[in-house]
This record gives C-alpha cells, sequence and structure tokens, in this order.
C-alpha cells in the first residue's frame, strides 16, 4: 500500500496542510483538529496565527508554568502570545475571516447531508473540503437566511 492509498492520520493531514501554508502567511485555525496545524508551523515561518475565539498572533501550546487558564486556542487548549499579539471579541474575529483579510483559514469538517446545497444552489459534496465545495465562503458569496 503507498502513501496515496491510504488515508492519512489527521497530524499528517495537519502537516501537509501547515507545508502548503506560505510563509508571512495570516491564518486562521479553526477549531478542533485545525488547531493541530500549529504544531507543525517552522518556528522561523512568519506565518501569524489567528483563532476564531479573538486573538492574532498566537504562539505555541502553553506548557507547565506558562499555562493561563485565559488564554487559549478556539479549542480551549492552553496557548502562549507572541510579541505584539491582540485581542478581540469573536464577532470581530469572524468579520477579519468574512472580510477577506486573512490569507489562509482553516477549516474543520462539517457534517452535512448528501443534498446539501450552498446558498448559490450548487451542490455541495460532504466529502470534499476544497474552497469550490463550499462557494459560500467566499465574502462576495450571496447570503441567505433560513
Amino acid at each position: 500500500m503507498t502513501t496515496a492509498d491510504r488515508k492519512r492520520s489527521m497530524d499528517e493531514l495537519a502537516a501537509v496542510i501547515a507545508r502548503d501554508i506560505p510563509a508571512g502567511a495570516f491564518v486562521n485555525l479553526g477549531i478542533g483538529q485545525p488547531t493541530k496545524v500549529a504544531d507543525h508551523l517552522p518556528a522561523d515561518s512568519g506565518v501569524v496565527l489567528h483563532t476564531e475565539n479573538g486573538m492574532l498572533n498566537m504562539g505555541p501550546k502553553a506548557e507547565d508554568d506558562a499555562v493561563d487558564p485565559d488564554l487559549t486556542n478556539a479549542g480551549k487548549v492552553p496557548v502562549t502570545e507572541l510579541p505584539g499579539a491582540a485581542y478581540f471579541h469573536h464577532a470581530d474575529s469572524f468579520a477579519m475571516m468574512r472580510g477577506g483579510h486573512l490569507d489562509v483559514c482553516v477549516l474543520g469538517h462539517i457534517r452535512l447531508p448528501s443534498t446539501a446545497t450552498s446558498p448559490t444552489g450548487t451542490p455541495v459534496n460532504p466529502t470534499t473540503f476544497l474552497p469550490s465545495a463550499a462557494p459560500w465562503t467566499s465574502p462576495s458569496a450571496p447570503r441567505t437566511s433560513t
């Protein structure tokens, strides 16, 4: 069995995503599995991490004495802050994502029924995690409420 023939572990997938993030990019890490991407970024990459719960310039996971229960990522894992870190309301955090102010957003898996469609009527494949599978993530896409 080759690597291409088997499913990747979540850790392997996080490493692939981290490798594809350009140096110096501003990157949102969503809740859950996307937070693992931070573990695979080189320290000298210049990547600035953004959390959905309202932090910019998040550092690595906090260990031992560095743990501050009030300083967590979106998955409630204790993290550190890097110099110049900023904090804001989670609504502002999502506005930064939706407004196109970040270079990359790593989102978690969303379970959808096989008949799901986007607000534009495009069928959504729940097993595909490509931008084309979720056209409503575009800031210019029409929005509807049900």
